[in-house]
């Protein structure tokens, strides 16, 4: 029988979230039902209700969450029930070029569930990136359910879902970074910290961290950091040089999403450095730069998309790494919260005052 669970709904543009009943339908073919244990709240969620992502209102939101399988649908061998796992939005096809090349990380199409959630009175909801977790039972793909070591508390294991994934994987997969590397990071939320935590994981020698609120640079210090830059008063691109030897960072990740960013990020790397860019634009930004500079300093210019990760590869190590005490994924849950403090949780996302705040359930 389907399930009636109580979630988090986004009805209109920048309206304030509400706590509606959803019908959650038994998993069909390659689908999975997971009762939700924690479900982190990310800028994605926000940018959901404030139409930045599309209009296809109502959304479910949530989507950075870990829990256990309670049903599977027919065809479903890769999770069972009782299962502990961290769910992702990008279950690799397997079958797409990217996949067949060996580079599943990079699959073409990826999915989600078929069937639909929806409100009591039958209205279809779109779950944020294919997920909904901001309630007590969610509909995904069997292959959006990554099994991991259930030792790791939901609140944390479930933050690996998006924006920790993203930045640590920015670092580690897209960037390259390696043992000795200089890396800067610009922009130093949950996204850009876990950047500056997955450059520390790799062994750079000096980790750059740039932002305009001192309280997010304190939090950069804890990650990893080994400097600092408030770029309110002082020049970023001057500032990654200095600490440099005159030369740029080998790896400057920016974790904005904005032109002017960007620019710093590029004119702040070393000759044949790398530029990653992790933050995410909006639809009507655009970047103009001298395409003489982007010849004449060679090197590469990288988008990370979710960390470039591949969930059955780097969530089980992740939680491995957390697990023997050598990746400090707690300091990013600044607050546990209810299903129905989601919206002051985006008020203080917008202040500044949280890496994290994560509905526990």
């Amino acid at each position: 029988m389907p399930y009636e669970v109580q979630g988090v709904i986004a009805r209109g543009k920048g309206e304030p979230v509400s706590l509606e009943t959803v019908v959650v339908p038994d998993p069909g073919p390659g689908e999975a039902v997971v009762n939700v244990q924690a479900c982190g709240v990310c800028h994605t969620d926000l940018h959901y209700r404030e139409g930045g992502i599309n209009d296809d209102f109502p959304f479910l939101l949530g989507h950075e969450a870990a829990g256990i399988v309670e049903a599977v649908g027919q065809g479903v061998d890769t999770v069972a029930p009782g299962d502990y796992v961290i769910l992702n939005w990008r279950a690799v096809c397997g079958n797409c070029r990217a996949c067949l090349r060996g580079r599943p990380w990079y699959c073409f199409n990826t999915h989600n569930a078929k069937q639909k959630m929806t409100l009591a009175d039958g209205t279809e909801l779109s779950p944020a990136l294919g997920i909904g977790a901001f309630l007590e039972k969610t509909l995904v793909a069997a292959g959006q359910c990554t099994k991991v070591d259930p030792a790791a508390a939901p609140a944390v294991a479930g933050l690996l879902g998006c924006g920790v994934m993203a930045g640590l994987g920015a670092a580690i997969n897209t960037g390259g970074v390696t043992r000795g590397d200089s890396v800067a990071v610009i922009g130093c939320g949950g996204v850009g910290n876990a950047a500056v935590l997955g450059a520390s994981l790799a062994g750079a020698r000096r980790i750059i961290a740039v932002d305009v609120d001192d309280r997010k640079l304190e939090w950069a210090r804890e990650f990893g950091a080994t400097h600092t830059i408030n770029s309110r008063g002082a020049d970023p691109v001057e500032g990654i040089r200095e600490l440099t030897d005159g030369n740029g960072a080998d790896v400057v990740i920016e974790a904005v999403g904005r032109p002017e960013t960007y620019k710093q990020a590029f004119y702040a790397r070393d000759l044949a450095g790398t530029v990653v860019l992790v933050g995410v634009p909006t639809p009507d930004m655009t970047l103009e730069l001298p395409l003489l500079d982007v010849f004449g300093r060679g090197g590469a210019l990288k988008s990370s998309w979710y960390g470039d990760c591949l969930p059955s590869r780097d969530f089980p190590m992740l939680i491995d790494l957390y697990l023997q005490g050598r990746l400090n994924l707690d300091g990013f849950v600044t607050e546990t919260i209810a299903l129905g403090e989601v919206e002051e949780a985006f008020a203080k996302m917008g202040r500044g005052e949280v890496l994290r705040s994560v509905v526990v359930l």
